[in-house]
């Protein structure tokens, strides 16, 4: 990453309150998987919902954010960033304090789509706000970025196991009030958008249009079959485990902390030595031998095993949420803005995520409960035939741009 004597602690000497009120509105943003996790089991006994609309809660939150990709940088274009921001704000809100008060399974999805839209509202200008108003350079600013994406991902699964042993509902609630503070800070303290004349036009489109370059397809497809294996951990291993809000939560909580810190500090380490492709390829094959593992656990009843799979897991996925960004990112050419490529990839990439969600419980009921696992430990071989095959084998990096660690997390 660029300029490496930078610091956490410098980068948060002096900044003004439009980005402190930022960053922590980032935080609750980035707990929205997490705080899930711990009471999917709870949510299940309490509204007797079926695995295979439980798994929705994570398919619908993913579906929404793949068509979001094509409509974020244009809604930030035509109604400006702060508003496209606050009404992400305002939808998690909305969704997060409502779904404290369901009364089914059916009324919790259809909140986790609202949940999901302004997740994808607000991440896609938050970064931009904290950049612009941080003081400093850029990369500090971007560290300030990562320390929240590390915070939300560590913290949501704590949250959803304390608040989740009082109630299922209590987590939810807690959300939303905390939501709710940072909406309230960031729409008295944030500056006015700046007249339209001034903006950068995007097209509905130009993500779609990015994609007909075909390494960057290929590319991209190679992380929606990564990305499926990654939410058969998010939304299967918490069913197989079968645990109480408070250990499910400290295992996402272990997951959570590893995937932070190896997406921040291991991965621009594996690209110097040994360049972004071969990274993806080998932390790939070690996220295919954590699936089986998973498998395994499952098979022989090792719950432990399952959990220490989930823990461990957390490592690649990191190294992979940056690496395989660059990889993708290496492979547009100057002709397409790179936030515009990335969109492109993004919608792809999540794409996978959500069809991966939605079918973990339906390959269960068919083939057993270790077969999600199997099938992802599957899907990553279908990913590193995906950058095999890649064409730009002559664009092997071994640098990570700072930003790819932000791309690459854009589904939490």
């Amino acid at each position: 990453m660029a300029d490496e004597n930078h610091s956490l602690t410098e980068a948060f000497k002096g900044q003004p309150r439009t980005v402190w009120v930022t960053a922590f509105a980032a935080v609750i943003a980035f707990m929205g998987i997490g705080l899930v996790d711990p009471i999917l089991n709870s949510i299940a006994e309490a509204l007797n919902a079926p695995h295979e609309k439980l798994t929705l809660l994570f398919g619908v939150y993913m579906g929404v954010q793949v068509v979001a990709m094509l409509l974020t940088g244009w809604a930030a274009y035509r109604f400006g960033p702060k508003k496209t921001l606050s009404t992400g704000l305002l939808c998690i809100v909305i969704a997060a304090g409502v779904s404290a008060f369901a009364s089914n399974i059916d009324q919790l999805i259809a909140l986790r789509v609202i949940w999901g839209l302004g997740n994808a509202l607000f991440i896609a200008t938050a970064l931009a706000f904290i950049v612009g108003q941080a003081r400093g350079s850029q990369h500090g600013a971007i560290l300030l970025y990562e320390a929240a994406l590390g915070a939300g991902l560590a913290v949501g699964p704590l949250l959803g196991a304390v608040l989740g042993e009082w109630s299922w509902r209590a987590p939810f609630a807690g959300t939303a009030i905390l939501m709710l503070i940072g909406a309230i800070g960031c729409a008295i303290m944030l500056p006015a958008d700046a007249p339209a004349s001034e903006r950068q036009p995007v097209s509905l489109l130009d993500p779609i249009k990015a994609l007909k370059n075909k390494t960057l397809l290929v590319n991209s497809i190679g992380a929606a079959f990564y990305t499926g294996a990654l939410f058969t951990v998010i939304a299967w291993a918490p069913l197989a485990m079968g645990l109480r809000p408070i250990y499910a939560g400290m295992i996402f909580f272990g997951w959570g902390l590893l995937t932070a810190l190896a997406g921040v500090f291991l991965a621009p380490g594996i690209a110097r030595a040994v360049g972004d492709r071969v990274g993806v390829v080998g932390a790939i094959s070690g996220y295919a031998v954590v699936m089986a593992l998973a498998a395994i656990g499952v098979l022989t009843d090792q719950v432990w095993l399952i959990g220490a799979a989930v823990v461990v897991s957390g490592i690649p996925s990191g190294i992979l949420n940056t690496l395989f960004t660059g990889v993708a990112m290496s492979a547009t050419d100057s002709s397409t803005p790179r936030s515009v490529a990335s969109a492109g990839y993004s919608f792809l990439r999540w794409m996978g995520a959500a069809v991966s969600a939605i079918l973990v419980a339906y390959l269960a009921e068919w083939f057993g409960g270790a077969a999600p696992f199997w099938f992802a430990a599957g899907y990553c071989g279908v990913a590193v035939l995906a950058i095999v095959a890649s064409n730009a084998v002559g664009r092997n990096k071994h640098t990570v741009d700072d930003d790819a660690v932000l791309i690459g997390a854009e589904e939490f």
